[in-house]
This record gives structure tokens, C-alpha cells and sequence, in this order.
């Protein structure tokens, strides 16, 4: 591994991960994150617009004279977890924590706006996007180009990167990445069947929507197998039934919901169609009427082929060839990165947080993985990820 000589002390960069994993906001609420983000980029030198999306920051960097300008991207927001660890830097906030590394990624992009300021060496200008709202389908990114990002802040492309330990593929500081969909679609459904309630010893009396929902989930199962074709692969899972509080009573509604998983728009589309006309036909048999929700909440997260090359060849630099993995499989988790990727060409990546033998005394007794109680970013991939950053700047502007 060969990151940037400037990174060989990075303590200044842990206490400041550490720090913020101690203190955890949720989407839209990152206001103390936010602050720490601004400070820190002014006392560099940069230029700071704040409250964009409510708590976004963007840091401007300008050297020299070219047009050339490349945006990178790091995500602020906690998850609704209570954390399992003891460690000094746990969260001190109950039913909050940074389960997903974001406490890394935000101090890997603060890390390289710091050497970039200090060293310039480049010709062009850095945009540097801390963005809200990730998680839970919030679609802080998706906000944030909606209140202009783009106009305020062009950028010929945008790289972003995420830690990861998935399938053996978790090695610390090691790069996956893909020149095509690298993540799936969100997208959460519900259907209500309205019947006609009556007491369960008299069920001719009434219009059973909890048998109706239970035909409705079972027949879903089959769903994906019918619309998507065999080469391609899609999910649409049952996660929620909901029928009558009482053993004894047969209720008006019944609810069954779920989320479904996709690499294309395309696949989207067709099982929306599907289950909207299951739904309709189910309930029109057992005379109900059905109400279809189905929100997209970030589309499928598809790579640009030339960015992405060019990604692939900055992580060479930094790790060598045997670390980077420039076709790994997709993986079916969502990233709001993806409405970004829409109208910007760019590259999002994954960077290997390891298999927990980072982990410190007094964590907590569940696995390395994302969305676990028991997580903690490796603070040794910091000046790896950093220096990625810092490449992807000088190597974009000679082009």
C-alpha cells in the first residue's frame, strides 16, 4: 500500500472520526457535523457554502487557471441503532450510532481537502460534497440537486466511496468497484385491502381482507420469476403483514408490504406494473378493493464506464493491482449516490474496512459488517482513502 507521505501520522484524522462517531445525527439533523465539516474547511483556506439540503457543506477549492473541475462526495448521517460497543468513543446518544461507516467517510474527504489545501499542485477546481440524509431512503443527494448543487457547483464528474466487508472481499484498504451497476434499486411497497370487518364466528357477514392479503403474499413470491428475465437479478420481498388487533375480529383493512431490489429501471418498471395488477386482480376476487403504494427511493447505482477506468487506475496507484477488484459483483443495498450518477457522470467505489481484527477492547460481540449494532470504521484506511481522493484531483486535472 502506498499512501501519501503526508498521511504517515493520521492521529489528527482519528480523533476527529472518533469524534464524530461519539456523536451521531440522524438525515437533515447533522447540524453539529455540519459545523465541524465547515470549521475545519475554512481554517484551510477553502471556500464554504453551507445549508444546502438544510445541512450539507460544500468546500470549494480553486488553483490555477483551468476549467477543469471534479466533485467528491462524502455522506454525514447516523442510523436509528443503539450501540452494542463500550469503547471511550461510543455513541453518547441512545438510539443512535454510526453503523455505516459514514464518521469514515466524511474524515477520509475532510482528510484530502486538508493536504490539497496545503500542497495545491493542481490546476482546476475541487468541489468537495459532504452531503445529509443518506440512509433510510431520506435522499439527501437527490435534495441537495434539486437546490442547485450542479449550477452552484459544476462538476465535470463525481467519485464518492464507501467502506465495505462483503464476501471475503473486506480486506483493509483493498478497492472494489464496477464499470456498471454496482448497487441495486430501493423501492418500498404496500398494498391495503379494504374489506368489510364483522366478528370472526360470523365471517359470511363481512369481506375478508386478511385472506385476501395472505393470497396477495403468497402469489408475490412468485412475482420477480415472471416479469424479470432469468439473466437478470431482482428481489421483491414480503416483510409486512398486517391484519386485525383482536384474535376474534375480522378487520375493514388488511396491509401487506415490502421492499423490492433492482439493477435497472426497466426492471423497476415492471414489477410495479406487476404487483399493481396482482393486487387489483387478488382483491377484485375476494371483493376487496386494493390501494397500491410503491415509492422509489434511490435508483439502481450505475457506474460511468470512462470514469470508472479512470477510478480504477488512481486506486492502482495507491494500493497496487493485486488490491483492486474492478468487477466485482453487484451488491443488492441501495445508495442515494445513484441520483447523482444520473446527471453527472462519475464512479462510486467501495474500500475495504477489514474483518474486525481493527476492533477495539470493550466492542461489542456482533460482526464486521455495515447496519450492525456492534460496527466501527477502521480508522487505518483513512490515509488510504484520503490519498485516493487527493489522486483522483491531480491525475483528473492532467488530463
Amino acid at each position: 500500500m502506498k499512501p501519501i507521505d503526508a498521511f504517515a501520522d493520521f492521529s489528527r484524522f482519528t480523533a476527529i472520526r472518533r469524534d464524530i462517531h461519539a456523536h451521531p445525527e440522524l438525515g437533515f439533523e447533522e447540524h453539529r457535523t455540519s459545523e465541524i465539516v465547515a470549521r475545519l474547511l475554512r481554517e484551510w483556506g477553502l471556500e464554504v457554502h453551507t445549508g444546502i439540503a438544510g445541512t450539507g457543506v460544500v468546500g470549494v477549492l480553486r488553483c490555477g487557471s483551468s476549467a477543469r473541475t471534479i466533485g467528491l462526495r462524502a455522506d454525514l448521517d447516523a442510523l436509528p441503532l443503539q450501540e452494542a460497543n463500550r469503547f471511550a468513543h461510543r455513541s453518547v446518544h441512545d438510539g443512535r450510532m454510526h453503523a455505516c461507516g459514514h464518521d469514515g467517510h466524511t474524515t477520509m474527504l475532510l482528510a484530502a481537502a486538508w493536504h490539497l489545501a496545503q500542497a495545491r499542485g493542481f490546476d482546476g477546481t475541487v468541489h468537495f460534497i459532504f452531503q445529509p440524509a443518506e440512509e433510510m431512503g431520506k435522499a439527501g443527494a437527490l435534495k441537495m440537486i434539486e437546490e442547485g448543487l450542479f449550477e452552484r457547483f459544476p462538476c465535470d464528474a463525481v467519485f464518492a466511496l464507501h467502506n465495505f466487508s462483503i464476501g471475503g472481499k473486506g480486506v483493509p484498504g483493498q478497492f472494489a468497484v464496477n464499470p456498471g451497476a454496482l448497487m441495486a434499486s430501493s423501492n418500498t411497497w404496500r398494498v391495503t385491502l379494504r374489506g368489510r370487518g364483522t366478528h370472526a364466528s360470523m365471517p359470511h357477514t363481512g369481506i375478508d381482507p386478511v385472506g385476501a392479503v395472505i393470497d396477495l403474499a403468497q402469489q408475490l413470491q412468485g412475482l420477480v420469476p415472471r416479469v424479470i428475465p432469468s439473466t437478470e437479478r431482482a428481489i421483491l420481498a414480503v416483510t409486512q403483514l398486517q391484519g386485525s388487533d383482536a384474535p376474534n375480529v375480522i378487520p375493514d383493512i388488511a396491509v401487506v408490504g415490502g421492499t423490492a431490489r433492482t439493477f435497472s429501471e426497466k426492471a423497476t418498471d415492471a414489477i410495479e406494473s406487476g404487483l399493481r395488477r396482482l393486487a387489483e386482480g387478488i382483491a377484485h376476487a375476494h371483493g376487496c378493493t386494493a390501494e397500491v403504494f410503491f415509492r422509489r427511493a434511490s435508483p439502481p447505482l450505475v457506474n460511468h464506464p470512462e470514469e470508472t477506468r479512470f477510478a480504477a487506475r488512481v486506486m492502482r496507484e495507491i494500493v497496487g493491482d493485486e488490491a483492486v477488484d474492478d468487477n466485482f459483483p453487484a451488491v443488492m443495498g441501495a445508495e442515494d449516490f445513484a441520483h447523482t450518477l444520473k446527471v453527472r457522470p462519475g464512479c462510486y467505489a467501495f474500500i475495504g474496512n477489514g474483518d474486525g481484527a481493527h476492533r477495539l477492547p470493550d466492542h461489542g460481540p456482533g460482526p464486521c459488517i455495515v447496519h450492525n449494532t456492534s460496527f466501527d470504521f477502521n480508522d487505518a484506511i483513512i490515509p488510504i482513502g484520503a490519498s485516493y481522493f487527493v489522486r483522483l484531483v491531480q491525475r483528473w486535472m492532467e488530463r
